[in-house]
């Protein structure tokens, strides 16, 4: 059994409320008809182990989850592509949140990065949910 919830009636958003796109995707997120379970990874750190389920649950590497064109990540680790270990990738998204790649969402079994904030509502309107104005 993982760490993150997988309940189709809850939906899961992980985030940082220091990117416009987070708190643009908080704002649909909390418009939906499900009840929401929001994490700010700025403000909540999110374990080593919970990274790993989550680039389990989306089929990629820890390190697909980080913005390797973020002008933090640039100035710490050039960009030449880094090539770096787990640990060192989790390391990264705990001490540099805003180095996250868009949103990443959890909604029962399926989890999807959000990087365009309207994508969410189309996702859940695939799911045959409304959302309300």
């Amino acid at each position: 059994m993982g760490v993150l919830a997988e309940d189709s009636k809850q939906l899961t958003l992980i985030y940082s409320s220091e990117s416009s796109v987070g708190k643009q995707t908080l704002a649909y997120a909390n418009a939906a008809d499900k009840k929401l379970l929001s994490i700010d990874i700025s403000k909540t750190r999110v374990t080593g182990t919970q990274w790993a389920e989550v680039a389990s649950k989306l089929g990629v590497k820890i390190g697909d989850l980080v913005d390797q064109d973020h002008p933090n990540f640039v100035k710490n680790f050039g960009d030449k592509g880094a090539i770096l270990g787990s640990e060192d990738w989790i390391k990264i998204l705990q001490n540099q949140p805003e180095v996250l790649r868009g949103c990443i969402v959890i909604n029962g079994k399926e989890s999807l990065v959000i990087t365009n904030p309207s994508d969410l509502v189309k996702h859940l309107d695939v799911e045959g949910e409304d959302i309300e104005d």
